[in-house]
């Protein structure tokens, strides 16, 4: 019983974990809630989560703000952008659905759409924790997001399914675990994405003569004067 009081056991440290989820859901749904500000509230939320992820997040308000401050003007362009291509994507999407299968522009438009879509999602998922972490141009956030999103489908598909089951679940069983939602959906995502923002850390710490395969060059990245290229970390 005393193993698992002790506030520096996994039991503990788990439900501490979830307690901050849900606090960082309150911060983050109110800091969004002028709607232009929710890139800025996003990046705030990873983070404090990317930094949980590997037992450093140290006081999670201040973090949380520090970060929202830091990450202002960069965040809340790249929001407005996502947000109009959002809108876009949107009347495409009603557009097609109304006329399904009336011709076969709607079979080639309605394939491109669904590609457009998936892309969307894959820059939704990844550029706000990729902003958390580095010091990049807006351009090559976006191009960093998709590259890292398509290498590692795996994580990119698991990110997918958490925020589905989380949305599924507050929309048809338990309404009230949305006092978790973006909050615990953020610290999942955060383990998963902890060890791709390490390997991005590594690389940024390459020096410039290091040999690096195609592969693994991350494209249009700002470079970093003297040792480091890809990213600059935070």
């Amino acid at each position: 019983m005393n193993s698992l009081l002790n506030p520096e056991g996994k039991v503990m440290i788990f439900f501490t974990r979830i307690a901050y989820s849900a606090y960082l859901n309150v911060l983050w749904f109110f800091c969004c809630l002028p709607i232009v500000t929710a890139g800025a509230s996003t990046t705030a939320l990873f983070y404090v989560t990317l930094k949980m992820a590997k037992d450093e997040e140290g006081n999670v308000t201040k973090s949380f703000f520090r970060a929202f401050r830091q990450n202002f003007k960069k965040a809340t362009v790249i929001w407005l952008i996502l947000l109009a291509l959002g809108i876009v994507l949107a009347l495409d999407g009603y557009i097609f659905y109304h006329m399904r299968f009336e011709n076969a522009f709607w079979a080639v438009g309605t394939a491109v759409f669904l590609v457009a879509l998936a892309a969307y999602a894959i820059v939704m998922m990844y550029i706000f924790p990729l902003l958390a972490r580095f010091e990049n141009t807006v351009k090559a956030m976006f191009l960093n997001s998709i590259m890292l999103g398509m290498r590692f489908l795996l994580c990119t598909v698991a990110m997918a399914v958490i925020y589905f089951v989380m949305a599924f679940v507050i929309i048809n069983v338990f309404t009230p675990i949305i006092i978790f939602g973006e909050g615990l959906c953020a610290l999942l995502c955060s383990h998963l994405l902890s060890n791709i923002m390490l390997m991005c850390e590594e690389k940024a710490q390459k020096p410039e003569g290091d040999d690096m395969s195609a592969d693994e060059e991350i494209p249009d990245a700002e470079k970093i004067p003297e040792t480091q290229d890809a990213f600059e970390t935070r």
